[in-house]
């Protein structure tokens, strides 16, 4: 598999990781909110608590999300890099 192959992976992988609404709707709450634990999430989507993670891991594994562990408790927030470099690839896609 060439770089240019594993490139196109990755992007495939994170296109496919917000191309759904829940996902979509869990990025705006954390681009609103900065930093959340998954019980904030499930709380002000009114979700299960087990969606909100299976979603969440989608989006970390896609590199969308980080994790920060702070002591007993997980914080979720974007990767404001990852999701610059997704507007900017998807702006050269839509000319």
């Amino acid at each position: 598999m060439t770089k240019e192959d594993k490139t196109l992976r990755k992007a495939a992988l994170t296109f496919r990781a917000i191309n759904h609404d829940l996902r979509r709707t869990i990025i705006n709450l954390l681009r609103e909110k900065k930093e959340l634990m998954v019980m904030d999430i499930y709380v002000k989507l009114r979700i299960e608590q087990s969606v909100a993670s299976q979603h969440l891991a989608i989006l970390r594994r896609a590199g969308i999300v980080k994790a920060n562990k702070k002591g007993k408790f997980v914080f979720y927030s974007l990767d404001e890099n990852k999701i610059s470099t997704i507007l900017s690839v998807a702006s050269k896609l839509a000319v």
